[in-house]
């Protein structure tokens, strides 16, 4: 075996969890066509998430919120119980903010429109896996726009917010609409790895780890 075949990348292993036949085969049609995810394996509702996670050991679970026997948020808060839990993506619609919301609680990496292009679907399942989460930019400000919360975590999130700089503030605003490090850096005039920078910076000051977590503090905050 040559170093080459040691250092071969190995692909994005996924998991899809949805009671529609046809939303598993499209999404299993979509990820084909990369070099670098992998399904590995379908199950057709909730109840079936920790068996199939157990047994197919995915990094990534694509999940349907809303399912017969154990919905999405239920399925989400048993899969992030898991010793080593893969990070979850659920799946919604327009009409499922609330839901979504209580799956971001249960423990959620981010979440996608059931109609998202295929480009988009594959970039949040590489950004999620890479630990950056995933927000679908056409639902982000519709979703967070529900955050609401008692007066007193808002007060707290707003005194939480007002101890970042200008510029962390500014990048904190531009995740919860959903844009990438990259659409940040083009908007705000600087390079990725400033964005990074400030991002783990805001990350480490408010005490949230990841991108939805932020959002959620910065719409609570009033900043989307």
């Amino acid at each position: 075996m040559t170093d080459s075949d040691t250092d071969e990348v190995q692909p994005i292993r996924v998991l899809l969890i949805d009671d529609d036949p046809l939303v598993c085969s499209g999404l299993e049609l979509i990820l084909s066509s990369t070099d670098d995810i992998r399904v590995v394996g379908t199950a057709g509702d909730g109840d079936e998430a920790v068996a199939a996670v157990q047994r197919h050991y995915p990094d990534v679970v694509l999940l349907d919120v809303r399912m017969a026997r154990l919905d999405g948020i239920a399925a989400t808060e048993a899969l992030c119980a898991l010793p080593s839990p893969p990070r979850v993506i659920v799946l919604t619609t327009f009409d499922a903010d609330d839901i979504v919301m209580r799956a971001i609680g249960a423990g959620a990496a981010g979440f996608l429109l059931k109609t998202a292009p295929a480009g988009e679907i594959i970039k949040a399942i590489r950004n999620v896996h890479a630990g950056d989460g995933a927000l679908s930019p056409r639902s982000a400000r519709r979703v967070f726009k529900q955050v609401g919360g008692a007066g007193a975590a808002r007060a707290t999130a707003r005194a939480a917010v007002d101890g970042l700089s200008d510029r962390e503030r500014d990048v904190v605003r531009l995740v919860g609409e959903g844009l990438s490090n990259q659409q940040i850096g083009a908007q705000l005039y600087v390079g990725e790895a400033t964005v990074k920078t400030h991002l783990a910076s805001a990350q480490r000051k408010l005490g949230v780890e990841g991108r939805v977590r932020l959002a959620v503090l910065a719409a609570r905050a009033g900043l989307i």
